[in-house]
């Protein structure tokens, strides 16, 4: 039987970390981001009711998406954020569902959907076992600075827009902490990977591959 189990974590907590590691120990990942990215190329449906609802100045110079600007918009205002979610939303669900099949398909037994509002969207129990990449605030605030360039005010406002932290991880099966070093993230997210496989994948993986860019 083919399982889609989750992966999601707060803004800056390191998900994307923890999903390169399993990509790198030979899971597929499907990362609504990157479906995000795909659904709004220009002249696409999407895109077009984005432009309707926030007017062309989230355009770039040659019609792509302005996704810095967006979410600008969107992180200070909580109705606009919650009406871009509903145009995303249900396009995300469904190429996640035609990835997964086609995975299945393969006769892939095991994989992994990486999303930030996994919890917020009330979707923990469809993506069971649940794997959420936490830290502490404070170490979450310094690197959303440094990682984005956004002054601290911004930065919080972003994490607070999202489910506190401790939401995720009081529903989560698995909790990796990313408070540590780089390496002891890939040793803890390879280490959880295992403990996965083990209960619905149980077939030898076929190792570690090279790390490639998407």
């Amino acid at each position: 039987m083919f399982r889609l189990f989750g992966l999601t974590g707060g803004v800056a907590s390191g998900k994307s970390s923890v999903a390169a590691c399993f990509r790198r120990h030979g899971l597929d990942v499907i990362d609504a981001d990157a479906l995000a990215r795909e659904l709004v190329v220009p002249g696409s449906e999407a895109l077009g009711e984005i432009v309707a609802l926030f007017g062309a100045e989230v355009l770039g110079p040659t019609g792509e998406l302005d996704r810095a600007r967006v979410g600008t918009l969107t992180f200070a205002d909580a109705d606009k954020r919650r009406r871009l979610n509903a145009i995303l939303h249900p396009r995300i669900g469904l190429e996640t569902v035609r990835r997964a099949a086609a995975l299945e398909a393969r006769g892939k037994r095991l994989a992994c959907y990486e999303a930030a509002l996994i919890v917020e969207n009330g979707l923990a129990d469809a993506f069971r076992p649940l794997v959420v990449v936490a830290l502490p605030e404070p170490l979450q605030l310094a690197r959303l600075m440094a990682r984005s360039g956004l002054g601290e005010a911004e930065a919080r406002r972003r994490i607070a827009a999202q489910r506190p932290l401790a939401d995720k991880v009081a529903v989560a099966d698995y909790v990796i902490d990313n408070s540590g070093t780089p390496a002891e993230l890939e040793a803890e997210a390879a280490r959880v990977l295992g403990e996965i496989r083990a209960r619905f994948d149980p077939r030898p993986p076929a190792g570690p591959a090279p790390d490639r860019a998407a």
